[in-house]
């Protein structure tokens, strides 16, 4: 497995204690999840049906407020392991640095990938991945630039994996634009990445080879149940976005208290430069918060937002010792 946040087995073969015991900020997850509720027993007991499949997908077309054709899949990360297949191997161009699994996948599917660093040197690649917002520096693409930058590319991916916080950015109403795939995760927002949800956004050829790809079954009884609710539920939405907004303040003046300088970040996570991440992760894991650092950047820190009152205390008290 290429390097991830999330990896909290490796926290606590290094630190001990039980998962519980940990405040795992190492991911951009939110972790004052959607209430589940009540889950049906057909949820777990019977195959979903393709009315059950549908009514999801028209909850999707009302969280991102498209009217293109929509998949489910079981995360964001399931259509990245489909994305090679939609068309024969070319040229990939990743904007980067991003989230490495990208580069990865296609590589091992006989891409040839080359990772640029501005959003105009992908012009002229077979398929260009952007992330918007980025995972982990939180930079920001306006839709009229990528929207651009579409007709200077064969495919155009734009992976919004965290972008529900910041709906403006999102090019998911243009999605059933020839040549534009739009890709979301449901876990990251709603705090439920255990559930294994996530959309692909396109048009409808595109799609089609999409559903063909991910099977008859492609999400389970209880994402449709628990992530369609979710997804109609504007007012959490709305509330969750307003609370994230301030808890992203809040976690910038703690950092500043340390002397780190922010880099970037989005509501739901933040990078920060510290004099040497490795250590600080150290001594945070001494108190079971884990977070997120970088081989290649010995610097950066990455933390995702801490949930009740009782991990923020925690939190700035192993930050103050």
């Amino acid at each position: 497995m290429r390097e991830h946040g999330g990896n909290l087995d490796l926290a606590q073969q290094r630190f001990g204690g039980r998962a519980e015991d940990w405040i795992d900020l190492s991911t951009g997850i939110n972790r004052l999840p959607y209430p589940i509720g009540e889950v049906r027993a057909r949820a777990w007991s019977a195959l979903p049906s393709r009315a059950e499949i549908e009514a999801l997908h028209h909850a999707a077309h009302h969280a991102y407020r498209t009217s293109a054709p929509v998949v489910a899949i079981g995360g964001a990360q399931s259509a990245i392991q489909l994305l090679p297949q939609l068309t024969s191997p070319g040229r990939a161009r990743i904007l980067a640095p991003t989230y490495n699994e990208y580069a990865g996948v296609l590589a091992a599917a006989g891409w040839d990938v080359q990772e640029v660093g501005e959003l105009d040197a992908l012009a002229g690649a077979d398929l260009a991945i952007v992330v918007n917002p980025n995972n982990p520096d939180g930079r920001v693409f306006a839709p009229t630039d990528l929207l651009a930058l579409l007709a200077r590319v064969g495919r155009l991916v734009i992976d919004e994996s965290f972008a529900d916080a910041a709906p403006q950015l999102s090019l998911a109403p243009e999605a059933d634009r020839p040549g534009l795939l739009i890709l979301r995760s449901f876990g990251k927002f709603y705090g439920l990445a255990g559930l294994r949800l996530g959309f692909a956004i396109g048009n409808a050829a595109d799609m089609g080879k999409f559903a063909a790809m991910s099977g008859p079954w492609p999400v389970s009884g209880a994402a449709i149940s628990i992530g369609g609710r979710a997804l109609r539920d504007d007012a959490w939405a709305e509330t969750t976005s307003a609370r994230l907004a301030r808890d992203s303040v809040r976690l910038d003046a703690l950092a500043q208290s340390q002397g780190w300088r922010l880099v970037g970040g989005t509501p739901l996570f933040r990078l920060y430069e510290t004099p040497d991440a490795l250590s600080v992760q150290e001594k945070l894991a001494r108190m079971h918060i884990w977070s997120r650092v970088f081989a290649q950047k010995p610097a950066w820190l990455r933390l995702g937002l801490p949930g009740g009152e009782m991990e923020w205390t925690r939190l700035a008290e192993a930050l103050a010792r």
